[in-house]
């Protein structure tokens, strides 16, 4: 397979369906709402938001939130006009009780929003099994791998070492562990013989712009056409 062309298959969480977590067909003139988590660049929500500018998309995003101040994907988000918050850990000696305040913190500004569907972009923190279980089946995320294989924090690296002639992207929902929710749609992408990590993720990252769209795409619809036969 080549970098050319996309080639995604659609793995379904369940009978029930994409619209089974959010529980309407969104239109174009009630869009999904949707808010996006952020710790970094923000280069996947930025591709998100320019998805969603065109005028025929059923998902917005109502607000980023970013748990880092300072990032980049903080000025991306503000250039498309999207109300932006940035909600850090609190400092303090119960990491227990800083983790459940501000989940609670970023929870409020979700309800406050009436939000459907929480899009993870680069979200560098594991969301406790409390919040997950609160928000079942509207929360997604965009892993740089083909899970299950090489979960965590250094997919790229764990896949060259592996010395695999494919690797990829995954969408799944999202549960308490670790890169472990139902899979929702993956995007295979070659591995060259020469890539290091880097090459690597930037060859993923173009294929990640192009596939996590496309399931907001069919979670809002119900139609899952866009991720078949590509």
């Amino acid at each position: 397979m080549t970098n050319q062309s996309p080639q995604m298959k659609l793995t379904l969480a369940c009978s029930m369906g994409l619209t089974s977590g959010t529980g309407r067909i969104a239109t174009i003139d009630d869009p999904l709402r949707c808010a996006i988590l952020i710790s970094g660049s923000g280069s996947g929500m930025e591709a998100m938001l320019e998805h969603q500018s065109r005028a025929d998309c059923f998902h917005t995003t109502e607000l980023v939130i970013s748990n880092k101040s300072g990032v980049l994907g903080i000025e991306r988000a503000e250039k498309y006009s999207v109300p932006t918050y940035v909600i850090e850990v609190p400092s303090g000696e119960n990491k227990i009780q800083n983790r459940l305040d501000h989940e609670l913190s970023i929870e409020q500004k979700l309800v406050e929003y009436n939000i459907e569907l929480v899009i993870l972009s680069g979200y560098m923190r594991l969301l406790s099994a409390d919040f997950v279980a609160r928000w079942e089946r509207k929360i997604v995320n965009i892993h740089p791998s083909l899970l299950p294989d090489f979960p965590g924090a250094h997919a790229h690296r764990d896949v060259i070492a592996a010395g695999v002639d494919i690797s990829g992207c995954t969408v799944h929902f999202v549960d308490s562990g670790m890169d472990t929710g139902e899979i929702i749609a993956q995007c295979e992408v070659a591995v060259m013989h020469n890539d290091d990590e880097s090459s690597l993720a930037n060859r993923i990252k173009t294929y990640e712009h192009i596939l996590y769209p496309l399931v907001v795409d069919a979670i809002a619809t119900g139609d899952q056409s866009s991720l078949l036969g590509n």
